[in-house]
């Protein structure tokens, strides 16, 4: 089997959660400036045997797209042209506040928790997790 690579894509900063090579285990890997993103990818899927790549599909309460999903699905078609990996979009409503409930249950400190770059790690971590556990 593959890895399956997830995304919580930013306007700045995107976080990145991958599986094992069993798909069993969904761990942060990493948060990267989004200009530096698919660069990253390429690099990483050329290093690493990636299945599919997952990306979140932010959405507002009443279902419609939020403001960042613009930029997302340009970044989709560029990542396309450069990754031949299937993508599956995945709903990530509440996933920066379940990264943060998270955080606060595993006991890290005030200032660990105001860390964005991991709480976008996480994030990914819970898009991916959301997928595997379906």
């Amino acid at each position: 089997m593959a890895r399956i690579l997830a995304i919580d894509y930013g306007t700045k900063r995107t976080g990145i959660a991958v599986t094992d090579e069993l798909q069993l285990i969904a761990s942060g890997l990493t948060t990267v400036k989004t200009d530096d993103l698919l660069s990253f990818l390429k690099e990483y899927c050329e290093k690493e045997d990636v299945e599919r790549i997952l990306i979140g599909e932010p959405k507002r309460m009443n279902n419609e797209a939020s403001a960042v999903e613009e930029h997302i699905l340009k970044f989709c078609e560029n990542l396309e042209k450069v990754i031949v990996i299937p993508i599956t979009r995945v709903d990530e409503r509440f996933t920066s506040k379940l990264a943060v409930e998270s955080m606060i249950k595993s006991g890290l400190k005030k200032k660990k928790r105001q860390d964005k770059a991991l709480v976008d790690e996480i994030s990914a971590t819970i898009i991916l997790q959301t997928y595997l556990y379906k």
